[in-house]
């Protein structure tokens, strides 16, 4: 008897299942948004057939670490997303993100890529939640709690440790969060809102998330010098609150020592030592050999306190300029006393100066780097957090070393864009690159990995680790999110100067069973969901 017929079949490709098991050649049918059927041949019809010959058939590709929190509510469409095969995206990272708030004015300085006349209309991680799932976007969803929201909205921009009664407060809102769905709660200890938080506040925090099983991810708290001690700290956390640990872009010790690859050693030791004592730790590195962030987290927190009238006159005062000099921001530590390492990315009040130094700018305006910054900040005053900087303190040979771990997984510590629409010219580099660079310099270029390996570090990998038992790999019953390319010709097209180029190879992505790219086409269809933790 043959079975029902399906709704739609991938017909004839490779599938590499998700689980790092070799590749078999099968048809995949897909029934009501999940997968029906893997084998050699559907016994039976179907109402929409894709070809797949030649191609290889993948779970769609889980972005462990984005920053898409606002871009997927200006546009849910994702398309730099999307033709790299993603199908979802953890967002809420590093300690920053949409919710929860108290104050729109100050939520701003959080959330990366917002627009500055874009409406906050949600207070909650519920209610914003509810926004996303409204906006329909392209790539299903889900969120961390970011322990700078939790801050902002308690305590505002203070520089100290968090008092007993804002930690109670704090410890309140990150379990309401979690019982509105987020999936666990995120640290950036290196950002102005966090820097003062205390590894005990922490681990208070923390352990709620561990009663309600979720997930700690941090942005380690980075010190020149200290780079065993970054790593440390997150484990002494988390053993001692009983969470399970993910660790965010775990290459950035490299940075705090003069030996990269002793530091990056180093963690990958520690790492495996927690381990083997039985704690649930695993990590994550995005695809760039350069760090991203605003040019505004060079200031102290309090420097951006109030309106738009005070920031700018505290921006004049050289007592304050000579607090930002003294201040050990994460600007600072990534230029490691060298300004020609840091690019201004993005400057709307004089597009002609991205992609130059700071160096190079200040020696053209006759300003020291902190009188530069100040000047930077000041003419974009408007919209003082939008602009970026890269900052280059990463080598291959260190990212090869992390990459090469079986438990590593694979972020674009980036967020999602269009190159139309009202993301058109938003750059945040790595959003159309980072997949399509690393399975193109992994497994073609350099041969570090197999195709299994790399799609299990994309797939089966990440979605053990957020505990989604229905994502990540192809098997019958579980979500159809599939990513249909050529293995041979996937890669990324954009570079440092162009990057809002789409990544070519990708044929299909279905997201669950809604084909988005078909053919290499735009459908205009959206099918991802919001997910919430218990739901």
């Amino acid at each position: 008897m043959s079975p029902a017929p399906a709704d739609l079949l991938i017909r004839g490709g490779t599938v590499i299942d998700g689980t790092g098991k070799a590749p078999l050649s099968a048809d995949v049918a897909i029934k009501d948004g999940r997968i029906a059927h893997v084998g050699p041949r559907w016994p039976g019809t179907a109402d929409r057939v894709l070809e797949a010959a030649g191609l290889w058939v993948a779970p769609g590709f889980i972005d462990i670490h984005s920053h898409s929190d606002f871009t997927l509510l200006a546009d849910p469409r994702a398309m730099s997303s999307i033709a790299q095969g993603v199908t979802l995206e953890v967002v809420g990272n590093c300690g920053h993100g949409c919710a929860p708030l108290t104050d729109p004015t100050t939520a701003r300085m959080n959330i990366y890529g917002y627009a500055a006349d874009y409406p906050i209309d949600w207070r909650s991680v519920g209610q914003y939640l509810e926004r996303l799932q409204e906006r329909q976007p392209a790539v299903n969803v889900l969120t961390l709690v970011p322990n700078g929201r939790l801050r902002l909205a308690v305590a505002g921009l203070v520089d100290r440790p968090s008092t007993p009664d804002e930690l109670r407060r704090m410890k309140e809102l990150l379990q309401a969060s979690l019982e509105e769905g987020a999936f666990g709660f995120s640290t950036g200890l290196e950002y102005g809102p966090e820097r003062a938080c205390s590894e005990e506040e922490i681990a208070e925090l923390c352990g709620v998330v561990a009663k309600c099983e979720g997930l700690y991810a941090t942005h380690t708290r980075n010190r020149e010098g200290e780079d065993q001690e970054a790593i440390a700290e997150a484990i002494r956390t988390a053993q001692t609150a009983g969470v399970a640990l993910q660790i965010s872009h775990i290459s950035v010790v490299a940075r705090l020592a003069a030996d990269g690859v002793r530091a990056v050693d180093g963690a990958l030791e520690q790492v495996d030592r927690a381990r083997r004592a039985g704690l649930d730790l695993d990590f994550d590195m995005h695809t760039r050999l350069f760090g991203t962030t605003n040019l505004s987290a060079a200031l102290p927190p309090e420097v951006l306190e109030g309106d738009q009238a005070a920031v700018a006159a505290r921006l004049r005062d050289p007592e304050v300029r000579r607090r930002v000099g003294a201040y050990r921001s994460i600007v600072a530590g990534l230029a490691q006393g060298d300004w020609q390492r840091i690019l201004l990315s993005q400057y709307r009040p004089r597009p002609e100066l991205a992609g130059q130094s700071l160096a190079d700018i200040g020696r053209d305006m006759g300003l020291e780097p902190v009188d530069l910054i100040c000047e930077l900040l000041l003419a974009a005053q408007d919209r003082v957090h939008e602009p970026m900087i890269l900052a280059f303190c990463y080598r291959e040979d260190e990212a090869r070393r992390v990459f090469a771990h079986p438990r590593c997984m694979v972020g674009s510590d980036a967020t999602a864009l269009c190159p139309d629409g009202p993301l058109r010219g938003a750059v945040f580099h790595g959003a159309y690159t980072w997949a399509g660079w690393f399975f193109r310099h992994f497994v073609r270029d350099t041969g570090l990995l197999s195709p299994e390996a790399a799609v299990h570090r994309l797939t089966g990998l990440p979605a053990d680790r957020l505990g989604l038992e229905d994502r990540g790999t192809i098997r019958p019953g579980a979500w159809a999110d599939l990513a249909v390319f050529d293995g041979q010709t996937f890669r990324e097209r954009g570079t440092i100067a162009a990057p809002n180029l789409t990544a070519q190879g990708m044929v299909h992505v279905l997201v669950n069973g809604v084909p988005t790219l078909e053919d290499g086409a735009w459908t205009g269809a959206r099918g991802g969901q919001v997910l919430r933790r218990g739901g």
